[in-house]
């Protein structure tokens, strides 16, 4: 037994003696470094890892982001264990890989492995948020002789693609501004307004589809001429023409949100820039009724100088109470200059894929500055019903190609001026029985003749009027 031990502590002390030469001669970051080369012989694979977090939350990582619709579009179906969550409107499931699975991809003929994996984290509180105890990632896996095409255009694709699948499947939301404090609120945004349910002439309403496509595919021309990607619209017409319903339709065509700006509840430039930082691209930014939101243009200014002088002369007391006003009733002290720095001046160009849509009832009101080309980029006016306008009308709500009674109010819309929005309200019916859409062609024929009159008697009294001032002039 002896014997035995005094063996092995001869053994031991070889082994100790030998590791010590070895180490002395034979350091770790050697070892490290020839397995790490006979690793790479063996095994000629690159991983790239993508952190669900990678700052920290509540801002999670947007390649994560695209990389998981991605992923639960095009290699779900490979998976044994999927995650589901709900979709567009909450109407829906989108199913994606859940953790620890592993799909293939394939890319110009290259064979790709995504793996969805998590790691433990030490969980940490702030005010704010408590840190997740699990961090989860993605995990890519490729041969490293594809290093250069992964990395320049298959991940280009992922993210492209996965942004794409999102804005399809998203539920967009319509935004407005908070009148105490520079932020935005939302709520869905669900309108129906389709450009083909939009009654406007076929081929002007050809030309704006024409001209919202392109904007929305010429990132690389905005680029190349080195203008911000941006676009601006105004759309002007009488009262019930159709410019929300237009508006509505452009973001349903495009899939972008709707950022309904209320320049009364901005109080200065300053906090109008704040507000503009903060809406992304793939948005539409509307400012309705833009001659009544704020006096922008000096005519209008100084005829209400004018107007407010007279009623002062007329009233001594209004004229006294103006001594102790102060510039504390004023609302808003946006300018014409902080509103066109918005348009088209360096802060435009925070972000891209943008459109900037105002609405007017008077465009003659408008300051030439607001809306010459540049600025305001495509005019279109929304004019009175026309009869291929109505005939889209009479398609949406009677489901009517044609009808005896047709011909009737096309020669009547010639001879008469009414909105698209009359014309709809006559069009309404209560059932869809055959007379029921008689009845309303019917009504609409009545209300086109009663505009015809009262046409036919204001032209009248208009010239009379001019009669009579001509003999004053006289």
């Amino acid at each position: 037994m002896r014997e035995t031990l005094g063996n092995l502590g001869s053994v031991m002390a070889t082994l100790m003696f030998i590791w010590a030469m070895f180490r002395q001669y034979f350091p770790y970051k050697h070892i490290q470094k020839y397995s790490h080369r006979l690793m790479k012989f063996f095994y000629p694979y690159i991983q790239i890892t993508f952190d669900e977090y990678s700052r920290g939350p509540p801002m999670r990582n947007e390649f994560y982001t695209a990389i998981e619709t991605y992923l639960s579009s095009n290699t779900a179906d490979q998976a044994n264990r999927l995650r589901a969550k709900s979709a567009k409107n909450n109407q829906s499931l989108a199913l994606t890989i859940d953790d620890h699975e592993e799909v293939e991809d394939e890319f110009e003929g290259v064979k790709l492995w995504w793996a969805s994996g998590t790691i433990k984290a030490k969980t940490q509180t702030s005010s704010s948020y408590e840190q997740p105890n699990e961090k989860r990632y993605y995990r890519l896996t490729f041969h490293k002789k594809h290093l250069d095409l992964i990395n320049n255009e298959y991940l280009s694709h992922v993210l492209t693609e996965g942004e794409a699948i999102k804005a399809r499947t998203r539920r967009r939301k319509l935004y407005t501004n908070n009148n105490r404090w520079p932020t935005w609120s939302h709520v869905a945004f669900d309108h129906p307004a389709t450009f083909q349910t939009l009654a406007m002439e076929a081929d002007k309403k050809r030309e704006v589809i024409e001209d919202l496509v392109s904007f929305s595919q010429a990132k690389d021309f905005y680029a190349r001429v080195g203008k911000a990607w941006k676009r601006g619209y105004l759309l002007y017409g009488p009262p019930g023409t159709g410019k929300s319903t237009m508006i509505a339709a452009m973001a349903n065509l495009l899939l972008y949100d709707v950022y309904d700006l209320e320049l009364t509840a901005v109080r200065d430039n300053t906090e109008l820039r704040k507000l503009l930082m903060q809406i992304p691209s793939k948005s539409i930014t509307v400012i309705e009724d833009i001659d009544c939101s704020l006096d922008f243009t000096g005519q209008r200014k100084k005829m209400k100088e004018n107007k407010a002088a007279e009623e002062e002369e007329k009233d001594p007391i209004k004229k006294q109470a103006k001594v102790g006003d102060s510039d504390e009733g004023k609302t808003s002290k946006v300018t014409l200059s902080g509103l066109l720095n918005f348009i088209d001046g360096l802060w435009s160009a925070s972000e891209g894929e943008r459109l900037i849509v105002f609405t007017t009832n008077f465009m003659e009101k408008l300051d030439p500055a607001l809306i010459r080309r540049g600025r305001m980029d495509k005019h279109i006016e929304l004019s009175y019903c026309s009869f291929e306008s109505f005939k889209v009308l009479a398609k949406n709500y009677l489901e009517l190609d044609s009808h005896h009674l047709f011909d009737t109010i096309e020669r009547l819309l010639g001879e008469s001026r009414v909105t698209p929005a009359d014309v709809a309200e006559h069009l309404m019916r209560k059932n869809t029985s055959v007379a029921d859409a008689e009845t309303s062609l019917k009504s609409l024929v009545q209300a086109l003749v009663m505009a015809k009159e009262e046409a036919l008697l204001k032209a009248k009294e208009e010239g009379k009027e001019k009669e009579s001032s001509a003999r004053e002039e006289d």
